[in-house]
């Protein structure tokens, strides 16, 4: 206590110990005990960052990316092909790790649980960790391989996406080759830098973004696992987007060929007023650029074809070279970071609660980009690899995601000569592909006497 005590009055943090010694005996030790967990120099660190002034997008210089586009010309096409030949020897030598960043609740879909196990099928409502557990499982029985499965998880949300794994048999993988870990946090502090607390015996703690995934990956051990599995890549995604490829032989190919250490999938922005943001440099260094720090007049800046300049939208699909992991997170993470102003609801020191301004940290993993020598940015379609999960309706809302899923598998089956389900009063016909099944229209057509399991809810193909 003594040692607690003297590192909470260097931190400036001394009003934790006045708090800590009015608390009786069983909430001074839960409160203690959280104390023991803060790093109180990197405290100090943050609290530093409070008074230095924000850097004006006015004076910085933005360009956009070099990018690998959807549309290609005869030497594009080649090193295309040369480079989905490197990511399929990548995907059977088995040197391809996961990465699934999934520490978000689904509350703001009405659903209290962990986002992953929402019910996005159209038709059999799988939910979305199923979804990806089934693309990494078709991976494995197309490459012959076992599939490494790293899944970030946050305190919140932790034990019920294990739980839910558990109830659910793994999805079909091996337990073992799902590595579960959590995303660590932070406490929220004020205007002076002091820790706020959420209750009289609590800190106000915030996850560390996701950026903080790059560390929790060293931190857990997940790191050294995939140097005892051999692994030389890996491939991130987010758990909102059922849609994402993990296993892309061309991303994953031009990534190693290129010899990058961290390289980006696309899409082509809505318009201009989408508010997402795009990758692009800044200052000559690649970053995502947020949409409300690129100037008006570059927002709606075209090309002489007329396609927007800034258009690479950033759908937090990445891959990294494993020892680029490595060396951005020793002796800690090595990124910016992101201050969060907003008003809090926290416990003062007579136990009301109260509202004030406060500040969290975060961290984002676009923000190693700029850390990599070589990068690429690999434009995809948005119709076959991006429809996430964010809003209860409107855009990007579990409605709008199952009618774009409908819309791809109804074309699959259009093309494949097969009968849809009749269309409902928005034109959409319900039905749903498994990935099990298959991933790509090409690869539906190649299964040969496939036939749908008819159910009320429309077709499904397993």
């Amino acid at each position: 206590m003594s040692d607690l005590r003297r590192k909470l009055i260097e931190a400036d943090q001394a009003h934790a110990w006045e708090r800590l010694q009015r608390l009786d005996p069983g909430k001074r030790a839960r409160l203690e005990g959280e104390l023991l967990r803060i790093d109180f120099a990197l405290v100090q660190r943050l609290g530093r960052l409070l008074h230095e002034p924000a850097v004006s997008s006015t004076a910085r210089r933005f360009e956009p990316p070099e990018l690998f586009p959807l549309r290609r010309d005869d030497a594009q096409l080649a090193r295309a092909r040369e480079a989905r030949g490197v990511g399929r020897e990548l995907l059977r030598a088995s040197q391809v790790g996961f990465v699934l960043v999934a520490g978000g609740q689904a509350s703001r879909l009405g659903f209290e649980a962990p986002k992953g196990a929402y019910p996005i099928g159209p038709v059999s409502a799988t939910p979305l960790f199923a979804f990806h557990a089934h693309r990494l499982a078709a991976a494995a029985l197309r490459y012959g391989v076992r599939i490494p499965w790293y899944v970030m998880t946050s305190p919140a949300n932790d034990a019920a996406t294990r739980a839910f794994f558990t109830q659910h048999d793994h999805f079909g993988l091996v337990h073992d080759d799902v590595f579960f870990f959590a995303q660590d946090v932070l406490p929220a502090l004020d205007e002076d830098g002091r820790m706020l607390f959420s209750a009289p015996d609590a800190l106000f703690l915030a996850p560390n973004g996701h950026g903080g995934c790059l560390l929790g990956l060293t931190s857990s051990g997940a790191l050294d696992d995939m140097r005892r599995r051999g692994l030389r890549q890996l491939s991130y995604f987010q758990v909102d987007n059922p849609l994402v490829r993990p296993a892309d032989e061309l991303f994953l190919g031009l990534h190693a060929a290129s010899g990058a250490g961290m390289s980006s999938k696309v899409v082509v922005k809505r318009n201009a007023n989408e508010k997402v943001g795009v990758l692009g440099r800044v200052d000559g260094e690649l970053a995502c650029i947020e949409y409300s720090d690129l100037p008006a007049e570059l927002r709606d800046a075209r090309e002489p074809g007329g396609e927007l300049r800034f258009r690479a939208g950033n759908i937090a699909v990445h891959a990294l070279e494993v020892n680029f992991l490595e060396r951005l997170t020793r002796g800690g993470l090595q990124l910016p970071w992101h201050l969060a102003r907003k008003k809090m609801k926290v416990v003062d020191p007579d136990g009301r609660t109260v509202e004030r301004p406060g500040v969290k940290f975060e961290t984002f993993v676009f923000d190693a980009l700029a850390r990599s020598e070589a990068s690429v940015v690999l434009e995809v379609e948005r119709s076959e690899e991006f429809s996430p999960v964010k809003n209860a309706s409107g855009e990007d809302s579990p409605a709008s995601c199952r009618a774009d899923l409908c819309r791809l598998f109804a074309n699959w089956v259009r093309a494949a000569g097969l009968p849809l389900p009749p269309a409902d009063e928005c034109g959409i016909h319900p039905v749903e592909v498994d990935p099990l099944c298959a991933e790509s229209q090409d690869e539906f057509l190649a299964r040969r006497g496939i036939r749908p399991d008819v159910r009320d809810s429309g077709h499904l193909y397993s």
